[in-house]
């Protein structure tokens, strides 16, 4: 029996870099994108069906929930549109060191949450 196994692998524990952090958040935004997509089409589909049913559409999208949900639409929109665009700069074979890609997640952090608070700006 090999003695260096870990007896309990504690997940809580495990420290991921950055760019573990990167990708993960990477990978749930897109998931975010793919689920809102529905709701978006739904009030698009709803909108266009008539006059009564853009005036209910416009009328909710005025609330406070609403506001909040699509800040969070456009922003899993926005760290997605920055962290692949880090990832099209990597295939172009820049930043593909270890340094490289602490620095171009650092850089991703960054620029998204500036656009994210200019999109919150703008939605309220």
């Amino acid at each position: 029996m090999n003695s260096q196994r870990p007896v309990n692998l504690d997940l809580r524990t495990i420290k991921l870099p950055i760019t573990a952090y990167s990708s993960i958040l990477h990978r749930i935004s897109g998931v975010i994108l793919f689920l809102g997509i529905a709701i978006l089409l739904y009030g698009l589909q709803k909108s266009l069906a008539s006059e009564q049913g853009f005036a209910e559409v416009k009328e909710c999208l005025a609330s406070p929930l609403a506001k909040f949900v699509v800040w969070g639409l456009l922003s899993g929109l926005l760290y997605h549109l920055t962290a692949g665009i880090r990832h099209l700069i990597q295939d172009m074979g820049i930043g593909n060191t270890l340094e490289g890609g602490k620095l171009g997640a650092k850089i991703v952090f960054i620029v998204a949450a500036i656009l994210i608070v200019l999109a919150g700006v703008w939605i309220w």
